[in-house]
């Protein structure tokens, strides 16, 4: 169905707003996706706070101009999805290479961050970063590590002494 000028402004002004507020971009082909996939596919982006929309490249071209995915313009070729990431600077890569591992026909184009155009090798490196509550929790772990080990090394002296006397009962009652 062919959009008339309203709906394709209403596309652009739409898809400028996400790319504003957006961490990263993963653009992907869809070719050959039935509308049960793809279906699938929406449901499981909602659930991750991306944004997916398929749309017009020459849409595309004009809603990213201006913010910091405007070099992903001359790759845009061929009937692509555009998964935005709104809270996470990796769930967009993540939903794309884990819905394209049961699904061949999404294949990754390429992948835009921070103002880098990567290639689709990007979409690995991308998918690998951790969530926030995991890079605060890796945090946290590095944090509290040199306090345990503190505890330990301070706590060690009675522990052996306590496992000495132990060993020397259990051999004096053995004999």
């Amino acid at each position: 169905m062919a959009l008339n000028f309203e709906q394709k402004q209403k596309v652009v002004a739409e898809v400028a707003a996400v790319a504003a507020d957006a961490l990263s971009a993963v653009a992907a082909e869809y070719r050959g996706l039935t509308v049960e996939q793809m279906t699938s596919l929406r449901e499981q982006a909602r659930k991750e706070g991306v944004y997916l929309r398929v749309a017009k490249n020459t849409l595309v071209r004009r809603a990213v101009e201006g913010t910091s995915f405007e070099c992903i313009k001359e790759e845009l070729t061929g009937p692509l999805l555009f998964a935005f990431s709104q809270e996470d600077p990796g769930s967009a890569a993540r939903l794309v290479k884990d819905f394209a591992k049961d699904n061949d026909q999404l294949v990754a184009k390429f992948v835009s961050i921070d103002g880098q155009l990567l290639g689709s090798e990007g979409l690995g490196k991308l998918a690998s970063l951790p969530t926030l509550d995991q890079a605060r929790a890796q945090l946290l772990g590095l944090m509290k590590a040199p306090a345990e080990k503190f505890v330990r090394t301070i706590a060690e002296p009675q522990a052996k002494l306590v496992r000495v006397l132990a060993a020397y009962k259990d051999k004096q009652e053995a004999a």
